[in-house]
């Protein structure tokens, strides 16, 4: 009895030894890219885009962005560093040419410091963008380093009195038709409307929306919405990544 107890108790062992081996061994970089979906055992809240344009949430917030994998910041080490004066060097580096102008399509590449870095359309089914889950689905570095977003807001008539609201883990700093809007420093949490711009105008047609974040240790992630000229949440445009340069 005693042997019988022994076989099946090896029997177990064998069986539970094989199923982490199994699991162990699936392929760490098993197309991350091409849907996200959940990976690496993390739920995953961006998607390809499947659709031609998209509108914001129903508060407002933007869902639809290019987002460029991450870029080491090698003097970066503490979110305590990240002053007015070392985030606005930081972003202001040129790491890839018209970096501050230019409307990426998916797919395109960059190179910076002899690395290729690839721009990615998500789609964000939450009111924020989580940079920290999408580099880490792409197995790319997800502390110490820099983010860049664009996103392109269609209105289908000129907007005035209107005003950017962003909130950002941690630093950042913001653009609307290459016009730097927002700046918001230090060490935090990503909070709703965190940083307003002023008053500003979108154009009927398209508008260009960027954006850098910056972080050391901890979760990465961005929203962006804008609000009218009463501080309501601004919905009538979509977000169509076709039409930038048009």
């Amino acid at each position: 009895m005693n042997k019988l107890k022994l076989v099946y108790f090896v029997f177990l062992m064998l069986t539970a030894c094989s199923v982490f081996v199994i699991c162990a061994a699936e392929p760490a970089a098993q197309t991350r890219a091409a849907a996200f979906g959940n990976a690496r055992g993390v739920p995953v809240y961006l998607s390809r885009p499947a659709t031609a344009e998209k509108t914001p949430n129903s508060n407002g917030f933007i869902q639809r962005w290019l987002l460029l994998e991450p870029i080491r910041q090698s003097s970066l080490r503490s979110n305590q560093q990240l002053t007015d004066s070392f985030v606005q060097a930081s972003v202001k580096r040129e790491y890839f040419p018209n970096q501050l102008t230019v409307v990426p399509h998916d797919g395109d590449k960059v190179t910076v410091d002899g690395t290729e870095l690839t721009w990615h359309a998500v789609d964000t089914n939450k009111y924020n963008v989580s940079l920290y889950t999408f580099a880490y689905v792409l197995n790319k570095p997800t502390n110490n380093v820099l983010f860049w977003a664009v996103t392109v807001v269609n209105c289908p008539q000129e907007m005035k009195g209107v005003r950017l609201a962003v909130g950002s883990n941690a630093a950042s700093v913001w653009w609307v038709n290459e016009q730097e809007v927002i700046d918001i420093y230090g060490d935090r949490h990503m909070l709703i409307d965190d940083g307003v711009s002023k008053r500003l105008t979108l154009r009927k047609g398209p508008n260009i929306v960027r954006c850098a974040v910056i972080n050391s240790p901890g979760i990465s992630d961005f929203c962006a919405r804008f609000l009218d000229n009463e501080g309501k949440p601004l919905k009538k445009f979509t977000v169509n990544l076709n039409d930038a340069g048009k």
